[in-house]
């Protein structure tokens, strides 16, 4: 490896890292005085690229690109601010009482709106800018030419990081934002408003979103993709540094733009006659700095320390079992699922999307498990699924089992998988919790998408067919009802069983239960692998019911999607992850039918949910139910 070409990917790693802070910066921002979990920010920064887009060539052409270029770049950052004090004003204001958890719900919403207008507006090809202005051109280090631009990135980076420390360090504004990360009720009870204080600061951290979008412009065309890239980035460096801490985020955009540079730079290398592919590792070298960091330092490499609360948290009152007419309207769902082929034998199609809602249903209770009753939020719950998915198919493939062993084992290899990553996962808490669980997501994602050899790379495996037994789809739809049913039953035993009242009592006070004597670390550990063990098995099913696996199975959309689901039924009651994914699975397979903006009439859907039905469908009719006088029994917390 020659020292120029390591030095230029050195350069093009600090101009990254300057793009990836502004954005990251703004998402530190607005967690650390609203702790929002905000799941949109991804999309302010694709909306700033297509603005920027917007604005130069309509209007910078027409006006001359010798002054205007610019003013329309900063421009476009007051633009992202107003659009998202808006966003923020109108959406999110009634959600900040919500747990920070449920709020990913509304902003996910936000995120399949603006992909579906920046679809309506800009239409579907990528959309390449000009270059900036009297910085076309390239500077020659050590015989490389390095572009201009790159150069004007890296001196943008610090400069925006020394007007962010002015901002909180010498003006009111910046105090009051400092003072809210600490402690906002106490910033109101000043005389501050924060309504006002959260809008404002919203504002800023979407318009850094918007800045570093039309900085990003000449380096790389606007496209519909640039949200999720983006976002998935932004939390890694804001978890990376520490959340909240604006110079954290600074040095962890460095440490990762850096590594992924210098994997590149390395290309691959001869070790001990081993080929090794760094440059492969650009697609999960930022979970991995993640994975090391949040194991050695929880708190982020900047952040600081949480004190252990003394206080007694929400709770919840204990589940209890059904009484007869909830035998009898669960005894009739069961009949009616029995009777659905029959009922639909004209129509074949419903079948397949009766076994989709099936295994939906499953990983869905399988994450309100963990959810639920542990009181453990995960982002990369989709690992459990596709690893249950993959090891089915290897199992049938590779190994050449029948489906029964298949079946059978892949959800002990799924368990297994869960113990290793549980066993990590459960020294963590809160939203560091949840990114650990979606780097080790990410990583067994990009094993996955390479290992063209043992999984099939980014294009699967296909071939995964059942047995002849159950290769007709009518068959193979009794068998998922029965393994599903059998699964959700054993899940509600262990929610009545010792250990899940003992899992519901650590999650409420973790002191008390250990003051008696309770090992919590040890319950939520095994309550991993109970929750990893049946995503499995939805995974397995899945995977013989398609015939075929791929790396999609295991990535963000998926968790995101299970997320959704238990989500939108509820987290407070039992059949809450059960209607959700029906909802969630019915709700798209009907809309994308319908319409080529499907995701804006989902998303729509949602955020209307999350905002009339704050504890999900299941607690609203639970309520109705109760408002009726049906029932007496609460079965949710108020």
């Amino acid at each position: 490896m020659e020292l120029s070409s390591f030095v230029v990917q050195l350069i093009n790693g600090l101009a990254q890292a300057s793009s990836l802070f502004l954005v990251a910066a703004g998402l530190s921002l607005i967690f650390g005085v609203s702790r929002v979990v905000n799941f949109a920010h991804g999309s302010f920064f694709m909306l700033g690229v297509y603005i920027a887009y917007t604005l130069t060539e309509v209007w910078g052409r027409s006006w001359g690109w010798g002054w205007s270029y610019w003013p329309l770049v900063l421009a476009t950052a007051g633009l992202v601010g107003v659009l998202g004090a808006g966003i923020e004003m109108v959406f999110l204001r009634p959600m900040y009482k919500s747990p920070e958890i449920f709020q990913l719900l509304g902003t996910f919403a936000l995120v399949l709106i603006f992909k579906d207008a920046a679809l309506w507006i800009w239409g579907a090809e990528d959309l390449m800018g000009a270059r900036a202005p009297g910085l076309s051109g390239a500077v020659e280090i050590l015989g490389r030419r390095v572009p201009s631009y790159d150069l004007f990135l890296i001196i943008v980076g610090p400069l925006v990081l020394a007007i962010l420390w002015w901002i909180l360090k010498r003006t009111r504004f910046g105090v009051l934002i400092r003072a809210a990360s600490q402690d906002r009720e106490m910033v109101g009870a000043l005389g501050v408003h924060q309504q006002w204080l959260f809008t404002a600061v919203f504002a800023l951290g979407c318009a850094l979103a918007g800045l570093a979008g039309a900085l990003q412009l000449p380096r790389e065309p606007a496209n519909l993709n640039l949200d999720m890239l983006t976002i998935g980035e932004a939390f890694v460096v804001v978890v990376v540094g520490g959340l909240g801490s604006i110079p954290g985020a600074f040095v962890a955009a460095l440490l990762i733009a850096e590594i992924k540079a210098l994997c590149i730079a390395l290309g691959t290398l001869e070790v001990a006659g081993v080929s090794l592919v760094f440059s492969k590792l650009t697609l999960v070298a930022e979970f991995l700095v993640m994975a090391v960091v949040l194991v050695l330092r929880p708190w982020g490499l900047m952040g600081r320390e949480q004190a252990q609360s003394r206080s007694q948290g929400p709770t919840e009152q204990p589940y209890v079992l059904g009484g007869k007419r909830s035998m009898w309207a669960w005894g009739t769902v069961v009949a009616l699922l029995f009777l659905l082929p029959t009922l639909t034998e004209s129509s074949a199609y419903t079948t397949v999307l009766a076994i989709d809602v099936l295994t939906a249903a499953l990983f869905a209770c399988s994450l309100h498990f963990l959810m639920g009753p542990s009181g453990m939020h995960s982002f990369g719950h989709a690992a459990f699924f596709g690893m249950g998915a993959y090891a089915a198919s290897l199992l049938l493939l590779k190994a050449h089992l029948p489906m029964a062993w298949s079946l059978l084992l892949a959800p002990m290899v799924t368990a297994l998988f869960a113990l290793l990553v549980g066993w990590f996962c459960v020294r963590l808490s809160g939203v560091y919790l949840a990114m650990l669980t979606l780097a080790f997501g990410q990583i067994l994602w990009s094993i996955c998408f390479q290992w063209d050899g043992f999984t099939g790379g980014s294009n699967g495996l296909t071939g995964v067919w059942p047995s002849p037994m159950f290769q007709e789809k009518e068959t193979y739809y009794y068998l998922t009802l029965g393994l599903v049913l059998g699964s959700i039953g054993m899940l509600r035993r262990l929610l009545f069983s010792p250990f899940g009242y003992a899992l519901r009592g650590a999650r409420d006070s973790r002191l008390r239960a250990e003051a008696m004597g309770m090992d919590v670390k040890i319950l939520q550990w095994r309550a991993f692998a109970v929750s990893g063990g049946f995503a499995g098995l939805a995974g397995a099913l899945f995977a013989f019911s398609k015939g075929s696996i791929s790396p999609d199975s295991l990535g963000i959309s998926k968790s995101v999607d299970g997320l959704v689901m238990v989500l939108l039924g509820g987290l407070q009651t039992i059949s809450g992850p059960i209607l959700g994914a029906v909802s969630f699975t019915g709700l798209q397979d009907m809309v994308v039918r319908e319409t080529p903006y499907w995701r804006a009439c989902f998303g729509a859907v949602i955020l209307l949910l999350v905002l009339a039905f704050p504890s999900g469908l299941a607690g609203f009719v639970s309520s109705a139910w109760r408002h009726l006088g049906v029932s007496k029994t609460r079965v949710s917390a108020p």
